[in-house]
């Protein structure tokens, strides 16, 4: 590794009650040359503390932590360290977490089981400025908005106003593809895909990727499609 590639790390703080999570997941981040550990919190208040001091770019907080909590800490936070992107780590059955998790507007939520290649994937998304979150969490909180009709009709008039590669385009992001991956189903560069989404978020009225998720489930997009590879209900709009 070049002295210009050690420059430009991501620098991570890892925030967690238990000592042996905080380790199992800095070795994990250990894998990747371009993201580096810089410190530890055991609580919410410490990882706040931490993040204004150290200057970190992305923050892993546990949804759980004594004193603070992971979702507080993360609202905080944007006060004393604007440029951290913080990611929660949550499980299934904490539910109540993840509406505070979007309103409080943190980069992302990820299972605490999530596979170490996801885990790397979704910091450096996170230090991209990008909303993150793993494909099954995805998955589990798209179920839980699909249970009202209301917000479907809306979805899928929104959808409506995409052209055919933008509703392909949002079908991957529905499935938790990041920009390169889509690239490469669709035979595209990467710049060309990042401006194809800078446009569906324009058209769909939404702040970030997951929200813009959220819609693609909503619509039925994804819905019996697998990988994501088609899109589903009328193909009617034109760019």
């Amino acid at each position: 590794m070049t002295r210009n590639e050690t420059s430009v790390r991501t620098r991570v703080l890892i925030a967690d009650d238990e000592e042996l999570v905080r380790t199992g997941i800095r070795l994990i981040l250990a894998q990747a040359d371009d993201l580096e550990v810089v410190a530890e919190a055991a609580d919410g208040t410490e990882a706040i503390e931490v993040a204004g001091h150290t200057g970190v770019d992305v923050a892993l907080l546990d949804v759980r932590m004594p004193i603070l909590d992971g979702i507080t800490a993360a609202a905080r936070m944007a006060s004393v360290s604007p440029r951290t992107a913080c990611l929660v780590l949550t499980t299934f059955t904490e539910e109540g977490y993840l509406t505070r998790a979007l309103a409080e507007g943190v980069a992302g939520f990820l299972v605490k089981d999530i596979p170490a290649v996801e885990l790397i994937a979704a910091v450096r998304s996170a230090s991209r400025g990008h909303a993150v979150a793993s494909p099954r969490m995805m998955r589990h909180i798209f179920d839980r908005y699909l249970e009202n009709e209301a917000p479907r009709v809306a979805a899928r008039e929104l959808t409506y106003l995409l052209t055919e590669r933008e509703r392909e385009i949002l079908v991957h992001i529905g499935g938790g593809l990041g920009n390169a991956a889509i690239a490469e189903r669709l035979h595209v560069s990467e710049g060309t895909v990042k401006a194809d989404v800078r446009q569906i978020l324009a058209k769909l009225e939404c702040d970030n990727r997951v929200s813009a998720a959220i819609v693609a489930h909503e619509a039925g997009l994804l819905r019996g499609r697998g990988d994501g590879r088609n899109s589903a209900g009328p193909r009617t709009a034109r760019g």
